[in-house]
């Protein structure tokens, strides 16, 4: 045991505040106070508490470690003084052993009474900032406008979720802020112009900086994209392809510097699900972020994108580290691009994402275009083999045979998205081996 000090040293004192240091008045005080709890067990809020002499003699500056958030006791003597005066004229009992504390007990209990009073602010301070979410989720719903903070409803829950989970989820869309979980009851469901269904039985407040990252969120992981894939791949996933990824930025690697740009990564990055932002690395010219809508779309493109060969380089495609591109000078936006083409007809793109091929499916065209000019339009990038146009719905589409894979995907990186006869053509892979 250490030597007597005026500092007592308090442990188990609570979750948030585990360990206490209090400086009596002088030495004979700490001591006395050890002596009272020698026989008696004492307690702060029904928890049992250990006192014993500290190793310090002297507390010269508050510990926030030790001691919390409290403000510094500036004169213990008076506090203690003023409760032993206030029970000592009331006559009343301050003790279970029926004496009238003395000055040093006093103190004791005083300080006990401090330390719970910090615990409880902390608690009301936590409750205040639940109040205040979820204030704003009611005004939220009373308003029916756009706003950063979305109410997640989840049915049918497979997997455990916690707030642990829930950032890996969000988080890819924007900055998150504040997270907060609670239970309803089977049937109930809060209508908030922001609210998502996802296929698993409780329900967040997730809060974004910015209302924009709310917005890119809720279009992301609205239940419409998981009911496109069911309809795209009923009779199960493509082989590799686990459906349980959740991040969406990519980083695009052993780019040919010279020849690439934000536009053209894509042109083929595209293909597989909406585009947020792209990032060619300053740095590392030769490297790329690509954040796509979502986890599953990230995961397509990474299976179907790896190894392919664009402008005489292998690309490497991986999964980053980086949940999301933050919005700078040297990023481009594509979130509301018209060119992302799983905004519509999503089920339909989904059951068209392969490799790349030497097979490719023009569409968007005018009506009064040729084949002639079709070719045309892609022969520079390599030679073709064979083409057809066609109509199909009382529209125009066409069929291109290129020598080899890397002369298509050099043409879809480079013409898709670009004006024939006055139309904004569309060009992606075809599962086609021949015309």
């Amino acid at each position: 045991m250490s030597d007597p000090s005026m500092v007592i040293h308090v442990r188990n004192v609570g979750h948030e505040i585990a360990e206490a240091l209090l400086q009596m008045q002088d030495v004979p005080s700490a001591v006395k106070a050890l002596q009272f709890y020698t026989n008696v067990q004492p307690s702060i809020r029904g928890r049992n508490v250990y006192v014993q002499f500290s190793s310090h003699q002297e507390l010269t500056t508050m510990d926030q470690n030790t001691q919390g958030r409290g403000d510094e006791l500036h004169d213990k003597k008076r506090v203690a003084s003023m409760i032993y005066s206030f029970y000592s004229r009331s006559n009343q009992k301050f003790s279970p052993y029926g004496h009238v504390l003395n000055q040093d007990e006093a103190f004791v209990l005083c300080s006990s009474f401090l330390l719970f009073v910090i615990y409880f602010s902390l608690l009301i301070s936590s409750l205040l900032s639940l109040l205040s979410l979820c204030c704003s989720a009611v005004r939220l719903s009373l308003d029916s406008q756009p706003n950063r903070i979305l109410l997640v409803t989840t049915h049918h829950m497979l997997y455990p979720i916690t707030v642990d989970v829930l950032p890996q989820v969000f988080s890819p869309h924007g900055f998150v802020e504040k997270i907060v979980t609670f239970q309803k009851s089977a049937g109930q469901h809060l209508q908030v112009s922001l609210s998502l269904s996802l296929m698993i039985c409780f329900q967040a407040l997730i809060q974004y900086q910015v209302q924009q990252s709310a917005v890119a969120a809720r279009n992301s992981l609205q239940m419409g994209n998981a009911e496109a894939i069911a309809a795209a791949f009923a009779g199960g996933l493509p082989p590799g392809i686990s459906g349980t990824n959740y991040r969406c930025t990519l980083l695009v690697s052993n780019l040919n510097s010279d020849r690439i740009n934000e536009d053209k990564l894509f042109n083929v990055c595209s293909l597989y699900g909406n585009i947020v932002r792209i990032k060619i690395l300053h740095n590392k010219p030769d490297h790329a972020l690509v954040q796509m809508g979502d986890g599953f779309q990230a995961e397509l493109a990474v299976h179907f994108l790896k190894g392919a060969m664009l402008f005489e380089k292998r690309l490497e495609v991986n999964f980053s580290k980086h949940p999301n591109i933050t919005t700078g000078p040297d990023t481009h936006d594509y979130l509301n691009s018209n060119l992302n083409r799983f905004n519509r007809n999503a089920a339909k793109n989904y059951r068209y994402c392969c490799s790349p091929t030497k097979m490719m499916h023009l569409s968007s065209m005018p009506q009064d275009v040729t084949e002639a000019e079709i070719v045309e339009h892609l022969e520079e990038h390599g030679p073709i083999i064979n083409s057809k146009l066609f109509e199909m719905n009382g529209k125009q589409q066409a069929l291109v045979l290129f020598e080899k894979e890397e002369q298509a995907t050099e043409a879809l990186v480079c013409k898709n998205a670009t004006s024939l006869g006055g139309s904004t053509i569309r060009i992606s892979f075809s599962q086609l081996q021949s015309i």
